[in-house]
């Protein structure tokens, strides 16, 4: 993959991550819709359930925009498009679906097991 378009892939991902990120950042704040006088307390329960849920979907994209950043970095020093554990090159069709991958799918599979 040349890399006009790897940056081009990339900045489209940034920018739909970061909307994302922005996008959930401000509906944590709106939940304040009802009093919490007289609430049935599995409502309390259904809250916590959605804040962790928010937290969880914000670290996740968090560590996108950070794998996304060394994707960058890898396209200027001109390493992008290979792995970064065996060197050998990521095929195209993984990087139109995951831009900032490091490694082949079979790679990743063993470096997913191996945590």
């Amino acid at each position: 993959m040349d890399a006009a378009h790897a940056r081009e892939l990339l900045a489209r991902e940034r920018a739909r991550t970061e909307r994302e990120l922005a996008e959930l950042t401000a509906d944590s704040g709106e939940s304040e819709e009802l009093s919490h006088v007289d609430q049935h307390p599995a409502d309390e329960g259904t809250e916590l359930f959605e804040r962790e849920r928010d937290e969880g979907l914000a670290e996740q994209l968090h560590e996108q925009l950070a794998a996304i950043a060394r994707a960058e970095q890898r396209v200027a020093d001109g390493t992008y498009g290979r792995s970064i554990d065996s060197g050998e090159p990521i095929p195209d069709a993984r990087l139109e679906a995951v831009p900032w991958a490091e490694r082949t799918v079979a790679e990743q599979a063993a470096y997913e097991r191996g945590r």
